[in-house]
């Protein structure tokens, strides 16, 4: 008892200590109980602001509004200040002179240029058409004349108006600026044409001047312009080069592989001439080569007669393949087929990546014009100012980017990029990427780069909010799973995978014919481009927003993506079972579904803007069908001009080569 005396002048001035803090205590019990439940509540991202009437953003428990509260807009936006369209169409005034058939004019005209001329220019110059130069010169035309009427609207319209004292002109914005680097880009390529020209000129001078070739103004055009020496000197066309491979009985065995992979019995012929023809892997680029041309320039008639005669020989169309590389597909461990990248030199190589940057940048010119187009239509309604710039770029440049995706996937079930293999075709060569890795690539540089973008305009070191952890994990899954489809579309890491059920087999039956691939290795199966897009159409159609009309354009947009990705993978589905055995665009039509959904899908996306939605709301225009219809008319008109320009690049190439007759492979 005495060992516990000392701890009791403690415990005595702790009992006094609580019985003066209980009333203090019994106060905050009852402010607790007198609080609601919503308030015990740790409050999500914008609710504070909110509750107190100052935030316009994402209350993720409160109900969505159905008319527009202006207080509310102008406590967290500015007012929306004069633009060059309320001066020209909304408030336009009988005392003063407007102008908009200048900027009528103006759009025409850069329209004309950049997706009239220049698609038709690089159609003309893949066939190496004689009125290349001619589109070239109608390009640079229609850009002076949308410049001129550009400049003179701006010299009529002034900056302060007696009426509208506000400034009018959109400050800070680079519309003008990015058009003339696009312009720049396009001089500089026809610059190296220009450069090109005056080269092919100074050779065939030399030629001339050795002896080696006559001056006559024929075969200047041909040599110099048209840049044709090929054809005046082998008497056809440079595209007919290797355009057939003599080997017979590579046809014939190709021809028995497909009739395999339709599930037909092959002939007693045939099965002989597979006994006969031996896999020859010491393959020799340059003596084939040598045989090849000359049997195309000594015997043309009999490739001719036999080309329509074999459904499998369609492979050869672009690029012959060399003898042996037709059990490409039927063993795992047989040798690479010799890329069209093999055995070039350093100027060679150079000169190859030299042509395939030149061509991504010309095409590239076309995007870059409908961006400038966008932009411009930003700049003249007066949008995207102040606090609604992020989220304004933010809809503008995905929404774009799944737009000209639909675009480009429309172009492949039409037919485009047939050559490559990426029209749900057989690779006529097999020294292409697949356009799945080009998809998985795109989508890996998006996530990587909108990963971080999502913190734009956030101050340091303040927490991520729901809304930025919602946008920037879409980005992560973008980034991870582009990576993963590119490692799928990899043919390294594919043997890597099927290494193990090789490597079961005992060494004695180790052979190039030991293990045959099935026939979905033909084509590719890539799900996770569907997958991001499908999850991204999924994911925004449940994301929460202020108002009714924003959630429902929100839902509107989701579901197109989301549709999208469900049509993909019944393409996969049906092609899984059939894979293309002929390098003729197969044409699924879920495909053309497909693209046509994400097309509108982006486009209502670049529509479902804040800003945009806010004046909708304040016409009286928040009507879900107008934003449908006018998005599906719109997507309509694009997919006309696609198939235009498709059409078009096709009816130049069956003019510019042989006639190829095609029979029914049922």
């Amino acid at each position: 008892m005495r060992a516990h005396w000392p701890s009791l002048p403690l415990l005595i001035a702790f009992t006094a200590l609580c019985a003066t803090a209980a009333p203090s205590l019994d106060n905050q019990v009852s402010q607790l109980a007198a609080r609601s439940p919503q308030d015990l509540l740790w409050r999500r991202d914008g609710e504070h602001a909110h509750a107190q009437g100052h935030d316009h953003g994402h209350d993720h428990h409160a109900q969505p509004i159905t008319v527009l509260n202006e207080t509310e807009v102008l406590m967290s936006h500015a007012p929306t200040p004069d633009s060059y369209w309320s001066l020209d169409i909304d408030r336009v005034h009988p005392e003063e002179s407007r102008y908009p058939g200048l900027m009528g004019l103006h759009v025409f005209f850069m329209s004309a240029a950049f997706f009239g001329a220049l698609p038709v220019g690089i159609a003309l110059r893949s066939t190496r058409h004689a009125s290349h130069g001619l589109a070239t010169i109608l390009f640079y035309v229609f850009v002076s004349l949308g410049l001129a009427a550009n400049g003179l609207y701006k010299k009529l319209t002034p900056d302060i108006t007696d009426r509208w004292p506000l400034r009018i002109r959109y400050q800070g914005q680079r519309h003008s600026s990015q058009g003339y680097v696009v312009l720049f880009i396009a001089v500089v390529l026809s610059a190296f044409d220009l450069i090109a020209l005056g080269g092919r000129l100074v050779a065939y001078v030399n030629g001339v001047r050795a002896g080696q070739d006559q001056f006559t103004f024929k075969g200047v055009w041909q040599a110099v312009v048209l840049d044709r020496a090929e054809e005046r000197q082998f008497g056809t066309r440079a595209e007919y080069t290797g355009l057939i491979s003599a080997d017979s009985d590579e046809l014939d065995v190709a021809e028995l592989k497909a009739r395999e992979l339709e599930g037909g019995q092959p002939t007693p012929q045939e099965r002989r001439a597979r006994l006969v023809t031996p896999i020859n892997t010491d393959y020799s680029p340059r003596a084939s080569d040598e045989h090849d041309d000359d049997q195309w320039a000594n015997d043309d008639s009999h490739h001719h007669s036999r080309y329509p005669q074999s459904a499998a020989s369609e492979r050869t169309m672009f690029e012959h393949s060399p003898r042996g590389s037709i059990h490409s597909d039927d063993t795992l461990h047989e040798s690479v087929p010799r890329s069209s990248w093999s055995g070039l030199g350093r100027v060679g190589l150079l000169k190859k990546v030299g042509s395939a940057i030149f061509a991504i940048s010309e095409r590239g010119l076309v995007f870059a014009g409908l961006f400038q187009l966008t932009s411009g239509i930003v700049v003249y309604t007066g949008g995207c100012r102040e606090n609604y710039i992020n989220g304004c770029l933010a809809h503008l440049i995905k929404g774009g980017i799944f737009w000209s995706y639909g675009l480009v996937s429309f172009a492949r079930y039409l037919g485009a990029f047939s050559e490559l293999g990426w029209a749900w075709n057989r690779a006529p060569s097999k020294s292409y990427v697949s356009a799945e890795f080009v998809e998985c690539l795109v989508i890996f540089v998006y996530g990587v780069t909108n990963t971080w973008m999502e913190r734009f305009g956030a101050a340091p070191g303040s927490p991520y909010t729901t809304k930025q952890v919602q946008h920037i994990s879409i980005a992560v899954m973008f980034w991870f799973a582009g990576l993963i489809g590119m490692a799928i579309e990899s043919k390294r890491v594919r043997r890597w995978l099927a290494s193990s059920s090789a490597a079961a087999l005992p060494p004695a039956t180790r052979s190039q014919e030991a293990v045959a691939e099935p026939p979905s290795y033909i084509a590719s199966f890539n799900p996770f481009p569907a997958l991001c897009i499908g999850i991204t159409g999924a994911a925004m159609a449940a994301h929460h927003q202020t108002y009714v009309f924003q959630i429902q354009i929100h839902q509107l947009w989701g579901n197109l993506l989301t549709a999208f990705a469900v049509l993909r993978c019944i393409t996969y589905f049906f092609l899984w079972l059939g894979p293309p055995r002929s390098i003729l665009p197969s044409r699924p039509p879920t495909e053309a579904l497909a693209s046509f959904f994400l097309a509108c899908g982006g486009l209502v996306f670049t529509l479902s803007t804040e800003e945009v939605t806010f004046a909708a709301m304040r016409r009286g225009h928040d009507d879900m069908m107008m934003f449908l219809n006018v998005a599906v008319a719109v997507t309509c008109l694009a997919f006309c001009w696609t198939l235009g320009v498709v059409a078009f690049k096709g009816w130049l190439k069956s003019h510019a080569t042989r006639t190829v007759q095609f029979h029914s492979s049922a």
